[in-house]
């Protein structure tokens, strides 16, 4: 492919890194190079040069600004015509911001693999078919067929986010909550209020629900390795409950996965556990016994709570965010509060706030003897590669 009237930017923190595949794209005949040694300062140069490139080769991990937020920007703000994914993380990543790309509207080149070499570079740049940018809008209220669901299983267009939870006692990060985003092209980042209900009329949310736990027990093993040993939970909905086989098949994929069932938290909406406490009790005794937790999920907003307590083997108790919003100010929201953690206490089941949002909020819940927080004083959904470094960030408030 003659390269010539093409400009080509290669974004990577590593200097042999950069000055090799600079030196490649030029023997290859390229246009115009250009080149940054981070997110940062490839956005400021776009920005800058006013008219987007042709193809951008990206790193994934730099530093100042990761490659995942370097292309979310060229993406919204129309910088690039299309973009190549350079890294030595595993391929399940990879594979992950490839769909995010494609689902921000970028035409995706390809993912490559450090160390990469010049039969790798040339499968890129052979793929790029030069057109005019059109990201459409967002049309996340939509509604969507079934084959539009199947289609985005197939496609791995579902992908999982991760926010933190966190002890307010030693501020460690413990574990996560397992968020999914559905990244279809065309339609941006739809979040799960647009589509889970219309899986779960499509009897599509456990394997969507498969899906999600396949990639977090895959996330899981990549913490591991490098020293982040925690939880993952999981939400489970009512539809999967009422699948005899589902405790067997869940077990069966985390195993397979090489985690352990005791790794996973399964949160259940209270809710949807009153909607037949009977039919679904005996699949939620087996996932106990077979080692996964079992979480009581926006606790307080549904009804015949103590009964549920009663009835199902909950191994925690979430209180909703609705109750932690304005909790310091709002003395009704305090006392179901701690009324919550004292019955949560009792029975010996862990405790998580959900929704903490302000110093104040985190230090009432901590006075209060909630054992872990979850929210954006702590941290938003993040992609899960984006974890490990978000950990090392991490620095907990100090005692006022």
């Amino acid at each position: 492919m003659d390269l010539s009237s093409y400009t080509v930017m290669v974004v990577e923190d590593h200097d042999f890194q950069r000055r090799m595949t600079l030196q490649m794209l030029k023997d290859m005949g390229a246009g115009v190079l250009l080149e940054a040694a981070n997110g940062r300062a490839a956005l400021s140069l776009l920005v800058d040069r006013g008219e987007p490139v042709d193809i951008i080769f990206c790193d994934l991990d730099m530093p100042e600004m990761d490659g995942v937020e370097f292309i979310s920007h060229v993406a919204q703000d129309q910088l690039a015509q299309s973009i190549a994914v350079i890294s030595a993380m595993e391929i399940s990543i990879l594979n992950t911001v490839e769909t995010m790309a494609k689902a921000y509207g970028l035409q995706v080149l390809g993912t490559i693999s450090k160390p990469f070499d010049l039969h790798e570079l040339t499968r890129c740049v052979a793929n790029f078919q030069p057109k005019g940018i059109a990201l459409e809008a967002s049309h996340a209220g939509a509604e969507f067929n079934v084959e539009d669901l199947k289609r985005g299983l197939k496609e791995r267009e579902f992908l999982t986010f991760f926010q933190p939870k966190v002890s307010f006692a030693t501020g460690e990060v413990e574990g996560v909550e397992a968020l999914v985003r559905w990244f279809r092209p065309g339609y941006g980042v739809i979040t799960p209020f647009h589509f889970i209900r219309q899986m779960e009329l499509e009897g599509l949310v456990t394997p969507l629900t498969e899906v999600l736990l396949t990639q977090t027990c895959g996330y899981l093993k990549a913490w591991a390795r490098r020293g982040h040993v925690m939880t993952a939970s999981v939400n489970i909905s009512m539809h999967c409950l009422e699948d005899v086989s589902i405790a067997d098949r869940l077990h069966d994929l985390v195993k397979e996965s090489g985690c352990d069932p005791k790794q996973i938290i399964l949160e259940v909406t209270e809710t949807e556990v009153m909607i037949d406490v009977a039919k679904v009790l005996n699949v939620l005794a087996r996932l106990r016994l077979k080692g996964f937790g079992l979480s009581i999920d926006d606790f307080g907003t549904g009804y015949s709570s103590l009964q549920q307590l009663s009835n199902v083997p909950f191994t925690e108790l979430k209180i909703d965010q609705s109750f932690v919003k304005d909790s310091p100010t709002q003395a009704r929201h305090r006392t179901i509060i701690e009324t919550s953690l004292d019955l949560a206490h009792k029975l010996k089941l862990k405790t998580v706030a959900e929704g903490v949002e302000s110093r104040a909020e985190w230090d009432l819940l901590k006075s209060l003897e909630c054992q872990q927080a979850q929210g954006y004083f702590v941290a938003r959904p993040m992609p899960g590669h984006q974890i490990p470094e978000w950990i090392q960030m991490w620095q907990a408030p100090e005692e006022a």
